[in-house]
């Protein structure tokens, strides 16, 4: 009987570190993430609006490429 309960308490115990692992992972991969929104949304607001005219893209774009270019397109 302490057998199999070690053996859960074990299983238990790797759950929760793959668990805690991925929150990890997925913290560090939302940062990087936002980190590219932020920067996309700095270049694309440091444009001249001629310059994002020559480009294709108005003003009321830029918070939609740049979540495009963090998290890809929404289709």
């Amino acid at each position: 009987m302490t057998v199999f309960a070690q053996a859960q308490n074990a299983s238990a115990a790797t759950g929760l570190r793959g668990r805690l692992s991925a929150a990890v992972q997925r913290y560090q991969e939302n940062r990087a993430r936002n980190a590219v929104y932020r920067q996309t949304v700095r270049e694309l607001n440091a444009l001249t609006t001629r310059d994002l005219n020559d480009l294709g893209i108005s003003r009321s774009m830029i918070t939609r490429l740049a979540h495009e270019a963090a998290w890809g397109s929404s289709k």
